[in-house]
């Protein structure tokens, strides 16, 4: 008989009231949920039983959601992170997202948007096609999949994780113009409507990684359509 697998999800936010209200609609929708009211206590839950997956607000008291997924990225746990941001805090969003966050919603928000963006953070990343080689080589980028390590004319470029998927996908399909619906589907799992600006947020970070040292610029974007990678 086969085991069922239950999906845990750690809800980091300050507000009392609000834990509690995602707390109850995450367990009734086949979540497996526990709390924290702090960044120090999500730090220390994940470090004890690292969760599958965190939902944390952006705006706490003493230690706030952008510093915990740093804190969490410099300590090397991958594990996916939605942020939960008002509307006057862009800057504060961006930054998360920039500091290794792998997708935000607006406050506020419908629940089922909620659960159904969690379900696609926890599919796995698209596997390499058959016939793939080891290292992907496009120009002059080489992309190690098993290593997720990135070379720029022979240059190391310190990519986060979905930064280095998106590149992937890109990569993969080189030359080829990508609509930001596609990228969601391959890179965040997002087999449904969304809106979010999340596609162009990490091409901005691919593009500032990728021509910091001055090389001409590799990801393009087609007004009106989305993305493609000429190299």
């Amino acid at each position: 008989m086969s085991t069922v697998l239950v999906p845990r999800v750690l809800v980091v936010d300050d507000d009392a009231d609000v834990r509690t209200s995602l707390e109850r609609a995450l367990r009734l929708s086949g979540f497996a949920v526990t709390t924290a009211g702090d960044g120090a206590q999500a730090l220390r839950a994940v470090a004890a039983d690292p969760p599958d997956c965190l939902v944390l607000d952006v705006t706490m008291p003493r230690m706030d959601g952008v510093a915990v997924v740093t804190a969490l990225r410099a300590l090397g746990h991958d594990v996916p992170v939605c942020l939960l941001s008002a509307r006057s805090t862009v800057d504060d969003r961006v930054a998360g997202l920039e500091a290794g966050a792998d997708d935000y919603l607006v406050k506020p928000f419908a629940l089922a948007e909620l659960v159904a963006r969690l379900r696609a953070l926890l599919r796995r990343p698209a596997t390499p096609p058959p016939g793939e080689p080891p290292v992907l080589v496009v120009g002059p980028l080489a992309l190690d999949h098993a290593r997720r390590s990135v070379r720029l004319h022979g240059t190391v470029v310190e990519l986060t994780k979905r930064e280095h998927e998106l590149l992937t996908v890109l990569a993969r399909h080189a030359t080829v113009v990508l609509t930001r619906q596609r990228l969601l589907e391959e890179v965040w799992g997002y087999d449904f409507a969304v809106d979010t600006n999340v596609v162009d947020v990490f091409v901005g970070y691919l593009r500032r990684k990728l021509e910091a040292d001055g090389t001409p610029r590799l990801v393009h974007t087609v007004r009106g359509v989305g993305f493609v990678l000429r190299p």
